[in-house]
């Protein structure tokens, strides 16, 4: 119950300080708050509106009215009435009217306008979808960064404590004459550059925490701490590249959206063929006329009627338009042949990366082993005796380099991972 809550105010306020934030939980806030997601989602409100619109046309449209006027009567002079005076005396009149009115038939164009519409609302959720896939690529990249960092940070903590033990080790053998001074200007300078590099490596996850809550897109305090987290090895990232591909044009919301806009552009193309041919229309309508809203003074009429309208000729609008329309369709064909060269080199490239970080981390472990036993070794002889300062302060070093190359390897290898999962079209 107390864990539920403390991840409700986390959703609700961002990482605090003194809390550990943990990949999932990251994820869970970028999913709520990252701006991004909001102007998705407003345009496929938007987009859902307009095929709702385009609907209203299949649909008859009902008018009501009512007016009200006053003014004079005069008429102008004729045979039956040669002397007339004019008079500005005026008499007032009221209107009611309601009118009924539908489009029966337009070669396919209203049907053409809401397919491409309901198309297009499809395309900008599949868009939806996309920026989503791209915020958590952003979020997990952004998070393995940070604790990149953090490793780095215990990296040069653990440097500056070997660095400080040294320095008091070489103190006191310089004290006895066991060692020369320049030993412990030595340490000194170790123990010191030491400092500076736990400063900037400090500083270094400070700002890759911002990044991160910017990435999630919330305004919180950076003092909170980054899980040790790590995405698993994801299912099928040995897999043969067509396997891939064919998995990947299936799952990936930017194919899913060219799709969709392919469709709607179809279907604008037989909207404005349309324009090539008539359009029938009927309408109804009732009216209610006399000089007072009240009594029996107010006379009904109606009316019935049909139209049919046939934009003969418009300066070859029609035709440009189509052309226009069909350049479109063939301009959105390239783009998808496009995304999928895309698609296929993404996925080579996430495939190498992963295969390449795993295979380094497992180098970088070696080599870290390796130079743990060296300075292991260096410091034995430096407490003989036998070994020098500048021995022991490279055997340090080494330490260290192995130490960030490991770190350096596991964050390659978690974002690979991520991004091979947004290659794949997987959440």
């Amino acid at each position: 119950m107390i864990a539920a809550l403390a991840a409700a105010l986390l959703l609700a306020a961002g990482p605090g300080a003194g809390t550990v934030l943990t990949l999932d939980e990251a994820v869970k806030l970028a999913r709520q708050g990252q701006p991004a997601l909001r102007q998705a989602r407003a345009a496929t409100a938007v987009a859902e509106a307009r095929a709702g619109e385009a609907f209203a046309g299949f649909l008859p449209r009902l008018d009501a009215s009512l007016g009200y006027q006053r003014g004079s009567s005069n008429q102008p002079a004729s045979a039956f009435s040669p002397s007339r005076k004019d008079s500005w005396s005026s008499s007032e009149s009221w209107k009611a009217a309601a009118t009924a009115s539908m489009t029966v038939w337009d070669s396919g164009a209203t049907m053409g306008r809401y397919q491409a519409a309901s198309a297009t609302a499809t395309a900008q959720q599949a868009a939806g979808r996309a920026t989503l896939a791209q915020v958590l690529l952003n979020v997990r990249t952004a998070f393995f960064a940070a604790r990149a960092r953090k490793d780095l940070v215990i990296v040069a903590e653990e440097t500056l404590a070997n660095q400080v033990a040294h320095l008091k080790q070489t103190e006191g053998f310089v004290s006895v004459g066991t060692r020369p001074q320049i030993d412990l200007a030595q340490a000194r300078t170790d123990r010191a550059n030491a400092e500076v590099s736990r400063i900037g490596a400090v500083a270094n996850y400070q700002t890759a925490k911002a990044q991160l809550n910017q990435a999630m897109g919330i305004e919180a305090t950076t003092g909170f701490d980054v899980a040790d987290d790590q995405l698993p090895a994801v299912e099928g990232e040995d897999s043969t590249i067509e396997q891939l591909v064919g998995e990947a044009l299936e799952a990936r919301p930017e194919v899913a959206s060219l799709q969709a806009q392919l469709r709607a552009q179809e279907w604008a193309v037989t909207a404005v063929r349309g324009g090539w041919w008539p359009s029938l229309g009927v309408s109804a309508g009732l009216t209610d006329i006399g000089p007072e809203l009240a009594g029996k003074t107010l006379t009904w009429n109606w009316s019935a009627g049909a139209t049919l309208g046939w934009n003969l000729f418009q300066g070859g609008m029609t035709r440009s338009l189509v052309r226009e329309a069909e350049a479109g369709l063939e301009n959105l064909r390239a783009q998808l042949a496009s995304l999928r060269l895309q698609v296929r080199l993404e996925l080579e490239q996430a495939r190498f990366a992963v295969s390449s970080a795993r295979a380094k981390l497992v180098a970088t472990e070696e080599a870290l082993t390796n130079a743990r036993e060296r300075l292991r070794l260096a410091q034995g002889r430096y407490d003989a005796g036998s070994g020098s300062a500048l021995e022991q302060a490279d055997a340090q070093l080494q330490v260290t380099l192995a130490s960030a190359q490991k770190v350096s390897a596991q964050y390659d290898l978690s974002s690979a991972r991520a991004q091979l999962l947004e290659s794949l079209g997987r959440p």
